[in-house]
């Protein structure tokens, strides 16, 4: 099958020295992806709608996989029997925008996790969410988790953005996208994943891990592009990362959430500085 293409070419006017000028350019591709999920017994499979998200195509069974994981739906590979485009729609939907996960017959799903008005955008992430409870879904195995210590140093973090631009082609080619990205304690990057809507982003980094069975994340570093919310922490603390830098500052919950789970989280990382907001003892000075 034919991958959706994450770019698409249009044409506009530039104006430069007051002088209007036509081209071509290119914007990062927004399509509404559906997330459907089948459970229960063989003789008794349920097939149920659970979210539908503004995102850039291409990750899409990553995507899928890491926002059940952070929602608290799934939490290893074994749940998950097969995930696929679902071929059979009465929306008039491209069958690349809806996928299907089906659960293993002894997955029973917590439901009630999803009982919301689940329309995510691409600006707002989980808006419709009933309550701040009901976003504060946080694995049972990974609070109050012993942790192997690691540091970074200041020079090390400093030139994380660069890094991250450099891979960022998406964002080169549009200008457009967020992006979410694991380093290691050396600060070399391991992978990353780029999306219109920075709650997506991460959940295709972390559905990438989640395919990779290399949860949880305590080793790593999680890079942002954009602030730090708490939706993202809370998906942080649901891969057990322990380190979490962005580009942007963070929210006062986030903060709170971060000095709950002792996540070292930093903002302004750019331009050879940035704050530490909490969890000094892993800069290595």
């Amino acid at each position: 099958m034919m991958a959706k293409p994450s770019v698409a070419a249009f044409r506009v006017s530039k104006f430069l020295d007051n002088n209007p000028e036509e081209t071509d350019d290119l914007l990062a591709v927004e399509e509404p992806l559906e997330i459907r999920l089948a459970y229960g017994s063989r003789t008794n499979r349920k097939e149920k709608s659970i979210s539908v998200t503004m995102r850039t195509p291409g990750q899409d069974f990553e995507l899928a996989l890491g926002f059940l994981f952070t929602e608290g739906i799934i939490y290893n590979k074994a749940d998950v029997r097969i995930i696929r485009y679902c071929e059979k729609n009465t929306e008039n939907l491209s069958k690349e925008n809806i996928v299907l996960v089906e659960l293993a017959e002894s997955v029973e799903p917590e439901l009630k996790k999803l009982e919301r008005n689940f329309y995510t955008s691409s600006s707002c992430g989980i808006c419709g969410k009933a309550s701040i409870e009901a976003v504060r879904t946080i694995h049972p195995e990974m609070k109050g988790k012993s942790e192997k210590g690691f540091t970074i140093g200041p020079k090390e973090i400093s030139s994380l953005p660069l890094k991250l631009r450099e891979q960022q082609l998406v964002f080169g080619y549009t200008g457009g996208l967020h992006a979410a990205a694991l380093f290691n304690s050396e600060g070399e990057l391991l992978l990353l994943r780029e999306d219109v809507g920075r709650h997506n982003a991460l959940d295709k980094l972390i559905g990438a891990t989640f395919e990779m069975n290399n949860l949880p994340l305590d080793q790593h570093i999680l890079f942002l592009s954009g602030r730090s919310s708490f939706e993202l922490i809370q998906k942080a603390v649901m891969a057990g990362i322990k380190f979490v830098a962005s580009v942007g500052a963070p929210s006062s919950l986030a903060l709170s959430l971060a000095k709950e789970f002792n996540i070292t989280l930093l903002g302004f990382v750019r331009d050879k500085r940035f704050n530490i907001y909490n969890g000094f003892e892993r800069i290595n000075n």
